[in-house]
């Protein structure tokens, strides 16, 4: 662990349910575009990722968000994805910038409707990215 500077906690939801498009196509873009290998990616289900989840103050089956801990820092909804974007190539950490000035709670609302609507919009897939 100690290679990494942040750690990336996603949602996996079970095989029967199958795992969505959004968040594999997310991880892929990520992990490509992540010139530096900063951040690692675990699943919200594994322990590491419920002991995570009890330490930012959530719920150990609370799989409702990305999370992203930074140091002992933890940042989930669209902050954990603004974050993430300051990771990764040109022009996302640019661009996160831009998005900070857009308040947290239409941010939030966004990052909400998108995350329920996933499978509709997305689709589902049988394997996963993690």
């Amino acid at each position: 662990f100690s290679s990494y500077n942040c750690y990336c906690w996603v949602k996996i939801l079970a095989r029967d349910t199958g795992v969505c498009n959004l968040c594999n196509g997310c991880v892929k873009f990520v992990r490509d575009n992540d010139r530096n290998k900063t951040i690692r990616y675990e699943s919200l289900q594994s322990e590491a990722g419920k002991l995570l989840l009890r330490r930012s103050g959530k719920a150990p089956d609370d799989i409702s968000s990305v999370v992203l801990v930074e140091k002992e820092r933890s940042f989930i909804k669209s902050e954990a994805v603004l974050k993430i974007m300051e990771y990764i190539d040109l022009p996302f950490p640019q661009l996160a910038i831009l998005l900070q000035f857009v308040p947290l709670f239409i941010r939030d609302f966004v990052y909400d409707n998108v995350a329920n609507n996933r499978y509709q919009i997305f689709g589902r897939s049988e394997s996963c990215e993690i």
